[in-house]
């Protein structure tokens, strides 16, 4: 029996154009609203219910302006962004990022993480941060998949350190997930996160996305 060919959108910027629209139409039809109706939050909030289709990010992200000052002030400057683990890495744009004086890095998988991981009794994620916290210049975390990321840099006392701009953090899980997006929240450094189990490593890409995006353009 002959069929008829599907029709579909075929083109990645068709596709993410009317994913965007499904979004808003869904939001709107719900009677809510995003948190805030700048341009840049709802980029933010857009892209993350995009890559989740997960619409609780309405009330569970929260976006400090703190961060979003600190990320304007540094989008021009030379800055290194540490990913808690290589997925993250990999679903931030390269192509965007390509655009800033950036240096993107992730050193759970570094022999050296693996030798001071064993030798202290603590994760590759806690020993990434200590090896981040070592390097010079201005640094952006972007945790999403590691608790223990978060509570090394709060123990590390990371909200007094001037280098440390601010934090992507949210991670997803059900040990110490929660809360170590809570004393995120509650801390000093500027940061936006997921408060709750749910976050991942695509979402903590898919911020990275929204921010870049939005100053540099595709």
């Amino acid at each position: 029996m002959h069929k008829e060919p599907l029709t579909y959108i075929k083109d990645p910027m068709g596709i993410e154009t009317k994913s965007f629209e499904i979004i808003d139409e869904i939001i709107h039809e719900s009677g809510r609203t995003y948190p805030a109706e700048d341009a840049l939050t709802k980029a933010i909030y857009r892209r993350v219910i995009h890559t989740s289709a997960d619409f609780d990010y309405l009330d569970n992200l929260k976006i400090d302006q703190a961060f979003l000052d600190a990320f304007e002030k540094t989008v021009e400057m030379p800055l290194t962004l540490y990913t808690d683990t290589n997925m993250a890495l990999s679903g931030i744009n390269k192509t965007a990022i390509g655009k800033l004086p950036w240096t993107l890095k992730c050193f759970v998988s570094d022999e050296n993480a693996k030798v001071m991981a064993k030798a202290q009794g603590i994760t590759r994620s806690m020993a990434a941060i200590q090896l981040a916290l070592e390097e010079p210049g201005l640094k952006l975390f972007v945790l999403g998949n590691a608790p223990t990321a978060i509570f090394q840099l709060l123990d590390f006392h990371a909200e007094t350190n001037p280098d440390v701009i601010g934090v992507i953090g949210v991670p997803v899980g059900f040990v110490g997930a929660a809360e170590s997006k809570d004393a995120l929240f509650a801390s000093s450094i500027p940061c936006i996160t997921a408060l709750g189990r749910k976050g991942g490593s695509n979402v903590a890409a898919s911020i990275v996305n929204a921010l870049v995006y939005h100053f540099k353009g595709r």
